[in-house]
């Protein structure tokens, strides 16, 4: 049983929530939102939604799964636009260099097994 959910355009930097992704890949669901509930990255409250959505569509999809046997199979953050804002930030030599306001798209694909009935 496999249930997927993601989170287009989310605000921050790919490269900084990658760092928070790579601790939930692989662990249990449970483990995974402890995780993120007690890591001190901004990256955490976005991508604790994404999951908390997985969570859900799972228990949608799958109304007799046991939440808690599944895990985080696959995790992933991806680039989405890079916004130039108007505005001028001060750099080396006297030069400007543009603002940039970045994006980002999450992935988390969530899988259990099934239960037997029997």
């Amino acid at each position: 049983m496999e249930a997927t959910a993601r989170g287009n355009y989310l605000r921050g930097s790919p490269q900084k929530a990658r760092l928070v992704i790579d601790l939930i890949r692989g662990k249990n669901v449970q483990q995974a939102l402890t995780l993120l509930r007690f890591t001190k990255k901004r990256a955490t409250r976005s991508i604790e939604k994404v999951l908390l959505s997985a969570v859900s569509n799972a228990h949608e999809k799958f109304a007799g799964a046991d939440i808690d046997s599944f895990t985080v199979t696959k995790a992933v953050v991806d680039m989405g636009p890079t916004k130039w804002r108007r505005r001028m930030r001060a750099a080396p030599m006297g030069r400007a260099y543009k603002q940039q306001r970045r994006y980002k798209h999450i992935t988390i694909v969530i899988k259990g097994e099934a239960k037997e009935e029997g």
